[in-house]
């Protein structure tokens, strides 16, 4: 029942170290976190399968991590070219 509630958790901290391993953090919110987190996690699994480590609420913890990590820098790369 409240595999959902997990799923938001672990993918908010997922994204909160995405955002701080790329210094982006800052600048994102709760909301921000939490999708980078979910997105992330389903694009690094897509991509690099759910090798090494630990696994909560069904996310990979390394692939999870670093999917989150390419959308983040993804993501902020395509606003910083809209502001110039």
């Amino acid at each position: 029942m409240f595999g959902w509630l997990w799923s938001i958790i672990v993918g908010a901290i997922i994204g909160a170290i995405a955002g701080a391993v790329t210094n982006r953090g800052s600048s994102m919110g709760w909301i921000a976190n939490i999708l980078a987190g979910l997105i992330g996690s389903w694009l690094g699994q897509t991509l690099l399968g759910t090798w090494g480590g630990p696994s909560l609420a069904g996310m990979a913890l390394f692939p999870s991590i670093l999917g989150a990590i390419i959308l983040v820098l993804i993501v902020s790369a395509l606003f910083g070219m809209r502001s110039k």
